[in-house]
């Protein structure tokens, strides 16, 4: 495979630094190819704005993101930067999204490259989503460090439940469509003078989680992505069928 890997960290020296790090290592030596884009180091602006078309007229009354981002794809005109992430995605089999959870949720400058680089008219519209995605035949997942421990953010505890604070991201994953793997999240990874435990056993928290992303690299190839219903599981009105076998899951 050609792995694309999306780092949204400011401090390259990170963790979720080397947690890229790791993840090169490992997937080289499986034989896969490996791109890295460090979208702080390269300084990915996050913010649609009107003046990144070069076809708008800035003195109009309204800006229509939308728009935009259609007619300038049709066009070949699309802000280079977008078109480089874009070229990105398309060399890709696997796109690894590297962040920390700030906030519930990932960093803004992240964000902002869902918001900028999925662009409407070239990889999603009405009819192009979910199952039908641009993207359906590729893979992605998130590879996450939270500062609680685990136990914090299972669905009673005071964190919160993790797989709610990432369905957003995995729904947008989907939504363009891709095959979204189950997110590898690494808990307890303390900072601003929280502490849970004691220098030395944190650090042997560390390793043991980079020794876990690499056991989990090394099969990666061969996961099964998490289901999510369809176009052919909706109603006229996009709701489930009273015959899908999904509608009848206990919550």
């Amino acid at each position: 495979m050609h792995v694309l890997i999306v780092l949204a960290h400011p401090e390259r020296k990170s963790f979720n630094g080397g947690l890229v790090d790791v993840a090169v290592t490992q997937l080289m030596e499986a034989g896969h190819s490996v791109e890295v884009n460090d979208l702080y180091s390269e300084q990915f602006d996050p913010v649609e704005r009107v003046q990144h078309y070069s076809h708008h007229d800035v003195d109009a009354d309204y800006f229509y993101p939308l728009n935009q981002q259609r007619d300038h794809y049709q066009q070949g005109t699309l802000p280079q930067d977008v078109q480089r992430e874009l070229e990105r995605l398309e060399r890709a089999d696997l796109v690894i999204f590297q962040f920390p959870l700030w906030w519930h949720a990932q960093p803004a400058i992240l964000k902002g490259w869902f918001d900028r680089v999925l662009v409407y008219g070239g990889r999603y519209s009405s009819r192009m989503r979910y199952d039908r995605g641009y993207f359906r035949g590729k893979m992605a997942m998130l590879s996450v460090t939270a500062g609680s421990p685990e136990k914090a953010f299972q669905p009673f505890g005071r964190a919160g439940n993790m797989a709610q604070w990432l369905w957003p991201i995995h729904s947008s994953l989907y939504y363009v469509g891709f095959g979204v793997l189950a997110p590898q999240v690494n808990y307890g990874i303390q900072g601003g003078g929280i502490r849970y435990q004691e220098e030395a056993a944190m650090l042997r928290h560390l390793e043991a989680c980079k020794e876990t992303w690499v056991s989990r690299l090394m099969s990666i190839g061969s996961e099964q992505p998490i289901p999510f219903t369809g176009w052919n599981d909706w109603d006229a009105e996009g709701v489930l069928r009273q015959t899908s076998p999904m509608r009848w899951r206990l919550a």
